[in-house]
Order: C-alpha cells, then sequence, then structure tokens
C-alpha cells in the first residue's frame, strides 16, 4: 500500500531572467529583424530615444573604457534611488552559463525612431512574374471559367517561369468549385504560354526553347534544325557530344555551329526577365580591416539604430503610483540599451577570435583556410556553445576577399601527412584550383585529384574527392572532356 508523505530535496537551477532572456533574443537576431525589434521599442517606450554619438562598447581586454549608455541628469539618479523604483539592471549578466535552450521570437515590428530623418523614397517594390502574369491574364480572360483555370496555371508557374505541376493535378484542384478536363486545361495553358515573357508556362526545357522559337519568321536560316535540335538533342548538346548530333541531324558543321548560336541566344529561365523586385542585399555585422598592427574587427555602426535612456523623461519621474507604467518603461529601457552592448561586446569578440584563428584565410584565399568548431571559440572565450552558435548564425563578416557569413569559416577537418589537420574548405579551393589547370584533353579523374592531393600531403580518400568535386557542380572526367564540333 502506498503512503503519502513530504519530501525536502535541495537543487539548482538556471533561471532567466527577463533581463537575461532579452539578452540572448537580441543576439540570435539578424539584422533585419533586431532594426525591426529595436525601431517597435522606441514606438512603444518613451523612455528611449536615439543617441546619435553612443559608442559601441568594446571587447573586454581593451583599455578604451566603454561609453556610459545610460547617461542621466542627477535628477534621474535620484530618482532611480527611491525605494519604490525596479531593480536596476544586473551588469553581471553574461552568456557564459547560459545552456542551450531555443527561442521562437522573430521581431516583426515597424515605425520610425524620434530623432531619424523623415525621407521619402521612391518606390522600388517592383513585381514578381506572378504579379506580371496576372496582369495580362485579366485582359486575355476578363471573366468566366477559362480565367479561373489561368489563374490555376499562372499559380503553379515557380518563378523559373515552368509549370510545376501536371494538368491531371490541376483538373483535381479545381474540383468541386469547378469540373473540367484535361483537354481544357491544355487550350487554357497555350494561352497562357502566349503571355510575355515567350516561354513561360511550359513544363520542361525543350518546350520552353520551342516556345521562343515559335514567333521567328519561316525564312530564318536553319530554323528547322534549331527546333529540331532543341527537341531531340539537348541531352547530347549539353554533354557536348557534337559528332552525334550531326550524325542523328545530318547536318554540317557550319549548319550545327549556327543552329547551336541561335539556341543559346534563347533564355532557359525567362522568368527571371519578368521579376523585377530589388535584390536583397546583405549588410555585414562587422567590417574586418588590416592596419598597421594587423587585422582589425570593427561593428558596423549602421545595423541598428543606437538608443539611450531619455535622461528627461527619467529625471521627471515621482514616487507616486501613477507613475508605475512609466517606472516599468525606465526599467526596460535600461535592459535593451544594456542588452544591445553585450550583443555588440560578444559579436566582436566572436567576431576577433574567428579573424585571429583564419589569418591564413585572409592572407591566402580558401586554401589558407584552417579547421574550426564552435566549441574551440567557446572555449576560448569562455563562453558556453550555444552562444557561440547563436552569435554566428546570420551573421555576416565584410572582409577584403568579400562578404561571409560567421558559419563560413567553421568547417571539418582531415588529417594531413604530417599530422596537421586540413579544412574540408582548403581540400574544395585545391580540387577547384586542379581542375581549372587541368588539360582539356585529358582531365583529371578523381583518382587523379586523390594522388595529387596525397603528393601535398592530404590524405584524402577518393570517395571523399568525388563527393567534394559534385558538391562543388564539377562532373565526371568523362563529362569534362571538352569534345569540339569539328
Amino acid at each position: 500500500m502506498m503512503k503519502q508523505s513530504l519530501q525536502l530535496k535541495l537543487g539548482q537551477q538556471l533561471t532567466l531572467t527577463p533581463q537575461l532572456q532579452m539578452a540572448i533574443r537580441l543576439l540570435q537576431l539578424p539584422v533585419l529583424d533586431l532594426q525591426a525589434e529595436l525601431r517597435e521599442a522606441l514606438e512603444k517606450n518613451v523612455m528611449l530615444e536615439m543617441d546619435d554619438g553612443l559608442e559601441l562598447a568594446p571587447a573586454k581586454g581593451e583599455q578604451k573604457t566603454p561609453s556610459d549608455a545610460l547617461r542621466e541628469t542627477p535628477a534621474a539618479q535620484s530618482a532611480e534611488s527611491g525605494t519604490d523604483t525596479p531593480e536596476r539592471f544586473d551588469d553581471d549578466v553574461s552568456y557564459a552559463d547560459v545552456s542551450d535552450f531555443g527561442s521562437g521570437y522573430s521581431g516583426s515590428g515597424q515605425g520610425r525612431g524620434d530623432g531619424e530623418d523623415q525621407r521619402d523614397y521612391a518606390d522600388v517594390s517592383g513585381s514578381s512574374l506572378r504579379d506580371h502574369l496576372i496582369a495580362q491574364l485579366d485582359v486575355a480572360f476578363p471573366e468566366g471559367d477559362r480565367k479561373y483555370i489561368a489563374t490555376m496555371l499562372v499559380d503553379a508557374i515557380d518563378d523559373d517561369g515552368y509549370l510545376t505541376e501536371s494538368l491531371e493535378d490541376i483538373c483535381t484542384n479545381l474540383a468541386p468549385e469547378l469540373v473540367t478536363d484535361v483537354d481544357e486545361v491544355e487550350r487554357v495553358l497555350a494561352c497562357v504560354q502566349r503571355f510575355d515573357p515567350l516561354g513561360v508556362g511550359a513544363r520542361d526545357l525543350s518546350e520552353c526553347l520551342l516556345l521562343q522559337l515559335a514567333p521567328f519568321a519561316p525564312d530564318t536560316p536553319d530554323l528547322e534544325l534549331v527546333r529540331r535540335l532543341a527537341s531531340e538533342c539537348l541531352v547530347e548538346l549539353g554533354e557536348q557530344d557534337y559528332a552525334t548530333i550531326r550524325r542523328r541531324l545530318g547536318c554540317s558543321v557550319e549548319q550545327l555551329e549556327h543552329a547551336v548560336a541561335l539556341l543559346r541566344s534563347l533564355n532557359p529561365r525567362p522568368g527571371g526577365a519578368a521579376d523585377t523586385r530589388p535584390p536583397e542585399y546583405i549588410v555585414p555585422d562587422v567590417f574586418v580591416r588590416r592596419d598597421e598592427s594587423g587585422w582589425r574587427v570593427d561593428v558596423n555602426p549602421a545595423i541598428a539604430p543606437r538608443l539611450r535612456v531619455n535622461a528627461a523623461y527619467a529625471g521627471s519621474l515621482g514616487r507616486g503610483g501613477e507613475y508605475s507604467t512609466l517606472r516599468t518603461q525606465l526599467q526596460e529601457a535600461r535592459w535593451l540599451v544594456k542588452s544591445l552592448e553585450i550583443r555588440n561586446e560578444t559579436l566582436i569578440r566572436v567576431a576577433r577570435a574567428i579573424v585571429s584563428h583564419q589569418e591564413q584565410f585572409l592572407e591566402r584565399g580558401e586554401e589558407g583556410m584552417r579547421p574550426l568548431v564552435l566549441r574551440e571559440i567557446a572555449d576560448a572565450l569562455e563562453l558556453h556553445e550555444s552562444t557561440v552558435s547563436r552569435a554566428t548564425t546570420g551573421k555576416y563578416m565584410h572582409t577584403p576577399r568579400g562578404v561571409y557569413e560567421f558559419r563560413y569559416f567553421f568547417s571539418s577537418q582531415v588529417s594531413g601527412s604530417d599530422g596537421e589537420s586540413i579544412s574540408s574548405t582548403a581540400i574544395r579551393a585545391r580540387i577547384r584550383k586542379l581542375i581549372a589547370e587541368e588539360d582539356p584533353a585529358k582531365p583529371l579523374s578523381d583518382s587523379a585529384l586523390t594522388r595529387a592531393l596525397v603528393q601535398e600531403g592530404i590524405e584524402v580518400a577518393r570517395r571523399t574527392v568525388a563527393k567534394y568535386r559534385e558538391s562543388m557542380g564539377f562532373p565526371s572526367s568523362n563529362e569534362r572532356r571538352r569534345v569540339t564540333i569539328r
């Protein structure tokens, strides 16, 4: 028979304070989400204001003293010392003792902060391929069942302009609102395929090229040969097997050269021509520069609005109960400013550790990349590995060799013949160089590439070389053999 009883147990458990939760959330946010988060905070919290002169906190160990982000008037400091004022942000909060846990937050606020320049920008939103096709659809099919079918077809066209669903599936998706057959959908598709840009709505590459050849004048030289080339010989054309193409089509070398040139003038991805949406640019979180003392890492000051506590508002708070909401906002403002300092300090420390470890990459390129894992950076900075993971995900570094995500500098390792480990990135770079320097008439096989790497002290298996070669998009040696038309 079970008996109920009371027991006392002692244990330790990590408690995530609101301050620490905010610091971790800001650390893992990419630049765009961070900007949205801070703009939303500026809108909602009257205790926050822009600070154009605020300096970012430097990394630990530097002689430079961080600027005080909580500069306030004496009145504000006296108000802070009141008995009913919420507790100050804990300056000892750090990421070092935080274990791995998730956060589903994603900033989505919009707005402008006080002091931000109010400017009018031109509309550069552009239009997608679907918008472009829908505008033509409204003209070609003003109303009726065919418009419904055409809309379903347009929705099934991907960004490259290809129809991604079969006509049978489209008929099934139309039911029960509209019962139709494949023949009717085929007729509507034929109309959609005449939309701009030419080639849109094709079900494969051959059909896409034939649609673009349809408007050509009948007296175009070798037009019929080009159509046969697009419909019958695309595989051989991709393999550059021109001898087989000439035998199959019964043409001369000059005719085939002209047909291939005309075919290559067509667009295999017509959807991209109609997509006028502006490109999304990567905003680097840190800049890496070289000066007299070596490589220098600085936080990008433009990645987010710089904030501070509004000293005038903070100093005007009284101790009455009617100011409880404003005191809560004051506390949240201090937490946010301090969390931003912690975020900047952590980013700069992690970035400097990566740059210190990968100096050979900055000097020589990918062949100088050293193997690196998150644990090494975490141990060097006395941080938890999950913190380093958050600080390197979605963060970018601008270097003299280009813009790279922090995660790019972490790679697996392969043991060398001299006992020194070599990163997989460096091996890929060496394979790419060997293939670029090979004789086109006698391309290097995977076994030959393996032997060449072993001679350089890189002990790697042939299957590993094949895997790296395929991941970089290089075909096999047989496929790389360049066969000329003649």
